[in-house]
């Protein structure tokens, strides 16, 4: 009997089907047209403002030198406390950049950008200047960045907790005070804006309105990692709090209880934002 043979081949097959071609990805345009469009808006509105108070204060002046001081001097008021609220609404986003570039410096791995930005940080947030010393003499960055966790990142977010229970017994009270589903809403989103803006505080960063809007957007990164800790605590107080037996013995005290549940965690992850600090031990 023959018994059949089987030949080996070391070249792998060629492959029936074209491979398909590489995908280059465009760099994406520094300005959309949503950002061209509301800059043009801008620029257009600050600048017919400022022709238009021009001509009125020549205008002012030609009838009466002290009626066009006077108009000069309410138009110079007006235009510089619109400049100081754009000062501060820029500086607040260097901030906020700033954290950024801190979170990855220390996050880099190299020892040399690890060890400045745990210097720069410390001289920034309260009970970091004591320890600069110490980050001076240290070139270990994991040591650097354990004295940074053991020091001033703990105090702060333990301070951050402390704000994150004031905001729940708030809204406990709140809640069980408040007439209408929708009040408690309202009170609910107004109380997690000021104890996102009150922790950002806290870490040194003062935002106003453009600052608030992308620090909520890094708030709401930040809680999808915070929640993965606290996922089984909100998830047993949730069912335990918002039964329907539980609801009907004690009413509004269960929706305010998963609603406390909540500030504690956004407290949490407003921390975790506004924190450069890497996790670990």
């Amino acid at each position: 009997m023959t018994l059949p043979r089987i030949e080996l081949e070391d070249a792998a097959a060629p492959r029936l089907e074209a491979e398909l071609p590489a995908l280059v990805r465009e760099p994406p345009p520094r300005w959309g047209t949503v950002a061209l469009v509301l800059t043009g808006v801008v620029v257009l509105a600050a600048g017919f403002a400022a022709l238009a108070a021009g001509n009125f204060v020549a205008d002012q002046f030609g009838r009466a030198a002290w009626l066009g001081w006077l108009t000069l001097a309410v138009a110079m008021a007006g235009f510089g406390l619109l400049a100081a609220g754009i000062v501060r609404e820029v500086r607040a986003l260097l901030v906020l950049r700033r954290v950024d570039g801190l979170r990855a410096d220390m996050a880099s791995g190299e020892a040399g950008r690890i060890t400045e930005a745990a210097r720069s940080w410390a001289a920034g947030v309260p009970g970091g200047l004591a320890l600069l010393p110490a980050l001076r003499a240290v070139n270990d960055p994991d040591a650097a960045l354990a004295l940074l966790r053991a020091g001033p990142g703990r105090a702060l977010r333990e301070a951050a907790d402390g704000l994150g229970r004031v905001a729940a017994l708030q809204v406990v009270a709140g809640v069980a005070a408040m007439p209408s589903p929708a009040l408690d809403i309202a009170l609910v989103a107004w109380r997690g804006v000021r104890l996102i803006r009150r922790v950002a505080a806290l870490y040194g960063v003062r935002p106003g309105l453009l600052g608030t809007l992308a620090l909520l957007r890094r708030t709401a990164v930040a809680a999808t990692l915070v929640g993965v800790a606290e996922i089984a605590g909100n998830t047993a107080a949730h069912a335990v709090l918002s039964s329907p037996l539980l609801a009907k013995a004690f009413g509004e005290a269960a929706g305010a209880g998963v609603a406390a549940r909540r500030m504690l965690v956004l407290g949490r992850a407003a921390a975790a934002a506004c924190d450069p600090l890497p996790p670990g031990g």
